[in-house]
């Protein structure tokens, strides 16, 4: 295996249990993107993408990632396809399973990420990059 899935697993280790504060694996000045979902948006930076984060961790009481497969594209790109589950802070409602079966595609120079692209739909990320699920 190599260090960029490594990296990528390291954060999902975090993610899994609904901890996304940390931003060590992030380039400072990283590219990100959500693809489709509530809200498509993009930046770049740290304080933008923990901004975003910040809003959208914000509608849920408990929001956790939970990867599926990790897939390196190339001497670069991991992509991790995945399973959300979350429950609203509001409503208290459950969102799991296959409606949240998503993917994100992450872009690793030298330990960090400098690209990342968060896919709310899996079959939109896989027919986006050429693959097959």
């Amino acid at each position: 295996m190599s260090e960029n899935v490594d990296l990528v697993r390291s954060i999902y280790a975090d993610w899994e249990r609904g901890e996304f504060g940390s931003a060590e694996w992030a380039h400072a000045d990283i590219e990100w993107e959500a693809v489709g979902g509530p809200e498509p948006s993009s930046g770049r930076g740290i304080a933008s993408l923990d901004a975003a984060w910040r809003d959208f961790l914000a509608a849920w009481a408990d929001y956790r990632v939970l990867p599926d497969e990790y897939r390196e594209l190339d001497g670069e790109r991991v992509l991790t396809l995945l399973t959300a589950y979350a429950r609203g802070r509001a409503s208290g409602l459950e969102a799991q399973g296959g409606d949240t079966a998503g993917a994100n595609l992450m872009h690793v120079r030298e330990g960090r990420v400098v690209k990342f692209v968060a896919y709310w739909d899996r079959d939109r990320a896989l027919a986006d990059l050429g693959l097959e699920d």
